[in-house]
């Protein structure tokens, strides 16, 4: 089960794959056993729970170039 409220107390960081400055941001939040993710615009909107194998797969297919804006 996922605790939403251990998520939202947790401590999130920014991905480098985040565009800086401009507000476009995602940041996760390391030491769950599945992968929170939000948007940094809008912290109060509940996170994107992947599980581990999921978000491996969405970052390498970024990391590829297979998702682009």
């Amino acid at each position: 089960m996922i605790d939403s409220e251990d998520i939202a107390l947790s401590d999130w960081y920014k991905s480098s794959y985040s565009g800086g400055d401009q507000g476009e941001c995602l940041e996760v939040a390391p030491g769950h056993p599945h992968v929170p993710v939000r948007d940094s615009k809008a912290t109060h909107i509940p996170a994107l729970v992947f599980s581990r194998s999921g978000w491996a797969a969405f970052v390498t297919a970024v990391k590829d170039g297979h998702i682009r804006d």
